[in-house]
């Protein structure tokens, strides 16, 4: 558990995991530089993650691109405790927002976690001038303070949409600043679609582990008119809600598609299409179980589906 103390910026240093075939003994993991530190817990939250970063990402921004996806993991990781007050939750993110804006007026905050070392790396770097790294950045901070507020409460429908809307403008820009970021990309309407349609389903994905810790995915008005729980995931009326959700998911992810071809940069269009493909495994999942919602999918995770959303995201971007 994280002190509750967040006004200061003294913290004893979490210890680091070694990275992924790192020879490094436990003496050595206090000495890993952050950017190792990044890539190991990029690598323990999402392996894919890990690996399209390694060889899709622009050579010269991989260690930022570990760092920008690490440290939001790790913020998250920290809103999500069990053990955390409300109260608390809420301090250690404003603690988080007063160090980004500390960086963005040129500065270097002291007496900071190894975690938080990520995201002040990370601003320095970037130049100053606005750019798809800061959006990410302002976007995922609204997606953290989000969950740590509506945390055992219902939302309603108009906060799950600016929900998904934050989530896909910050992934999208995320994406495009690390792959191919010299390259052209559409600035349309189209332009966020695909990573809405990830949301969408993520959400149904983790919709009963949610559930049962205070994260709510379905509207108020929804549940309230129909007369159901958050957690009457069987009954006909929640499932007509998840079908609606999985129709409004392909639409959206059909349209990324449409986006991706329309993308300059080869590595870029191959890391979008397979973004895609692992969550049509889920929506086609759902739709086999007539839209009743379990709490996990492991078939997105089998050899055989990597294997063919690699192939088909490989045929689709060469293929352009």
């Amino acid at each position: 558990m994280f002190p509750p103390a967040y006004t200061s910026y003294r913290f004893t240093p979490a210890v680091p995991q070694p990275a992924p075939g790192s020879s490094r003994n436990d003496a050595t993991f206090g000495r890993l530089t952050n950017s190792t530190l990044a890539a190991s817990i990029t690598y323990e939250a999402s392996t894919q993650t890990y690996y399209t970063i390694r060889y899709l990402a622009d050579r010269p921004l991989v260690d930022n691109a570990y760092r920008a996806y690490a440290y939001f993991r790790w913020v998250d990781d920290v809103v999500d405790q069990a053990n955390l007050e409300k109260a608390e939750r809420l301090a250690f993110l404003a603690r988080q927002q007063e160090i980004i804006e500390r960086c963005y007026q040129g500065k270097r905050p002291n007496g900071l976690r190894r975690e938080e070392q990520m995201v002040v790396d990370l601003i320095h770097s970037d130049g100053g001038a606005p750019s798809g790294l800061q959006t990410y950045i302002h976007e995922m901070m609204a997606v953290m303070a989000f969950d740590a507020e509506r945390r055992g409460r219902l939302i309603t429908e108009a906060e799950l949409n600016e929900y998904t809307r934050s989530l896909a403008t910050a992934v999208t820009e995320l994406l495009h600043h690390f792959i191919g970021h010299d390259r052209f990309s559409p600035h349309d309407e189209s332009r966020y679609l695909a990573v809405t349609g990830a949301h969408v389903t993520h959400l149904l994905r983790d919709t009963i582990g949610d559930t049962a810790a205070g994260y709510y995915n379905v509207p108020q008005e929804y549940l309230e008119a129909r007369g159901i729980a958050p957690v009457d995931v069987t009954h006909e009326a929640f499932r007509a809600w998840v079908q609606s959700r999985v129709q409004l998911a392909r639409s959206c992810l059909a349209a990324g598609k449409d986006y991706m071809a329309r993308v300059e940069n080869f590595r870029c269009r191959l890391a979008g299409y397979a973004y895609i493909g692992r969550f049509e495994i889920i929506l086609d999942a759902i739709q086999r179980d007539n839209y009743r919602l379990r709490p996990a999918y492991p078939e997105r995770k089998s050899k055989k589906h990597i294997l063919r959303i690699a192939l088909a995201a490989l045929a689709q971007s060469a293929g352009r």
